[in-house]
């Protein structure tokens, strides 16, 4: 009655919520009598997982039959092993002994779990549990079908989706994978697309989410920044993180990559503001020491982003980003072995990771082992086919190990896809060069000049000189003293070619007061960019390199 619930104490009374709680509990059509069964041992091993007590709580699940003891039981014993090799990987040495340790409990949870699976025992849970375990164990085929069994049993578990994900290397692997007709298929096939860079179909998907009543999903528009991060759109995905933050200023997942673009574009008062704003929210999160290192990194203090990095890493050994900043501030600091080693763990974690193939690639090119190079850089370009800087790096080892006629592909591609860094154009050039192929490297040292002055950047770019001189030369030697003139009078503005073009220039006037004539023999003049002088350098039309339609 009301009057015996007013005088019962406190202790009683919350016995009598309890009780009704759990006689609601009971009565739920989803509560099995093999869960009433295992209640008290489950809750209380639920209390010990919480506490991250993994082998307690197993051991208190041991015969319980219900499907959620079961799986937490398995699950507590994975963990248990996962934590094992990450306090032995702490311990030991060297990489050589990090990169033998393993979770021993593996093998045993595989062949427990198999026996459940052949008898058709295991849950959605289960599944993904076991899925886990063999890709643990390398075994990808399987843990690929698995992990769509689980889908299928399970379709609104997001981490069966993700894992599956992980183990996806191209779009044909796409195409042949048997997936539940539901609306979360959307949501993974616009999270693969981004990650296997095919950002025009992730994009499109997103906007198909977002019409079919998604459009105030926070998860939604990051994961559109993200993409346009991708594809190095730094403006776009810059205002879209903006806005973000704007909807939800607490939000702390994805702030790592919004980081990276503050980071490129060297914001430092805005990445600042960023570091120490995620501090406020939680500074124990893999994001926010993802944040503050890249701001040390930004300032140029590398041993405390190295340091942040490793926070990062302590509170999620599986952090892909982490990793990898994390082999780029070794490479800062010239420590290429511990850069090798971060790489090799980014890659682990994701296959797709373009920056640490590449990443790996520069490590042995300080190294100077150049077939090793070759194959890093390799699948860095499989993986980001039209970004030019992997193609500029291809070229680059071709050119080393004297493979001519590939470096000349990938120069010529990279300038094709459009050069970021503007140096495969001043690379081909000087292969032609080098190859006395005169003619070809006047044109390309011609298209270097234009694109340089055609999109507004300063003139004392690194290589514009070098253009010049080389275009001077060539055009001294065709006996066409005009153009000769004007671009030796262009080498007098730099430093470095400023001695040879006046050079140049007492010789032209020399040879044209003794009598000398233009060559008759050139082809019609073709002309620089208008805004390059008042008197524009005629350069010589050339024949174009047969070279567009080959790909590395």
């Amino acid at each position: 009655s009301a009057q015996d619930t007013l005088v019962l104490p406190c202790g009683k009374l919350a016995c009598v919520h309890i009780a009704g709680l759990i006689s609601k509990v009971f009565n739920s059509p989803l509560f099995l009598q093999e869960d009433a069964r295992d209640l008290d041992a489950y809750t209380l091993a639920k209390s010990y997982f919480d506490l991250k007590e993994y082998d307690r709580a197993a051991y208190f699940l041991r015969g319980c039959k219900s499907q959620k003891a079961y799986f937490l039981y398995m699950y507590s014993r994975y963990l248990s092993g996962e934590k094992k090799k990450d306090d032995e990987t702490v311990d030991s040495l060297g990489p050589l002994e990090k990169g033998q340790v393993k979770n021993e409990a593996l093998r045993e949870l595989r062949v427990e779990l198999s026996k459940k699976h052949k008898a058709q025992e295991l849950d959605g849970f289960g599944l993904y549990l076991y899925g886990v375990v063999l890709r643990k164990l390398d075994l990808s085929k399987e843990a690929i079908d698995v992990f769509v069994e689980a889908t299928h049993v399970l379709p609104l578990h997001w981490g069966a989706w993700l894992e599956l994900c992980n183990l996806i290397t191209d779009k044909e692997m796409l195409k042949f994978l048997s997936l539940p007709d539901t609306w979360m298929k959307e949501f993974f096939l616009a999270h693969i697309y981004t990650e296997l860079q095919l950002i025009e179909e992730a994009l499109q998907k997103y906007q198909s989410l977002i019409d079919a009543g998604f459009s105030k999903s926070t998860y939604i528009i990051s994961q559109i920044a993200v993409a346009y991060h991708n594809i190095r759109d730094i403006d776009k995905a810059l205002s879209i993180f903006n806005e973000l933050r704007k909807q939800d200023p607490y939000r702390i997942e994805n702030m790592d990559t919004f980081s990276n673009l503050l980071y490129v574009r060297s914001m430092k008062p805005e990445l600042s503001y960023l570091a120490h704003n995620l501090c406020e929210i939680d500074k124990y999160r893999v994001e926010t020491c993802c944040v503050i290192g890249n701001y040390y990194s930004l300032r140029s203090q590398h041993e405390k982003a190295a340091l942040y990095f490793q926070r990062a890493l302590k509170l999620n050994p599986r952090y892909l980003g982490a990793w990898t900043l994390m082999g780029h501030e070794y490479m800062e600091m010239k420590n290429t072995s511990a850069a090798i080693q971060a790489y090799r763990h980014a890659i682990e974690v994701n296959k797709r990771d373009y920056r640490a193939w590449y990443g790996l690639g520069q490590t042995y090119e300080i190294l100077k082992m150049p077939f090793y190079c070759l194959y890093y850089y390799r699948r860095a370009h499989q993986l980001r086919p039209n970004d030019s800087r992997m193609l500029v790096a291809l070229g680059e080892c071709y050119e080393k190990l004297n493979q001519l006629v590939e470096a000349k592909k990938c120069y010529w591609r990279a300038y094709a896809v459009g050069d970021v860094e503007k140096m495969a154009l001043v690379k081909l050039a000087k292969l032609h060069e080098q190859l006395n192929e005169s003619e070809q490297a006047a044109q390309c040292y011609i298209k270097y000049i234009q694109d340089i002055y055609s999109c507004g950047e300063i003139v004392e770019h690194l290589e514009v000189s070098t253009a010049f001189r080389y275009l001077a030369q060539y055009y001294f030697k065709c006996k066409l003293w005009d153009e000769a003139s004007a671009c030796a009078q262009k080498c007098c503005s730099f430093n470095d070619t400023r001695e040879e073009g006046k050079a140049l220039l007492r010789q032209i006037l020399q040879l044209r007061n003794q009598g000398e004539t233009s060559s008759t023999e050139i082809a019609t003049p073709f002309f620089l960019p208008a805004s390059l002088s008042a008197n524009s350098t005629p350069t010589r039309r050339v024949s174009p390199l047969n070279l567009s339609s080959v790909t590395p």
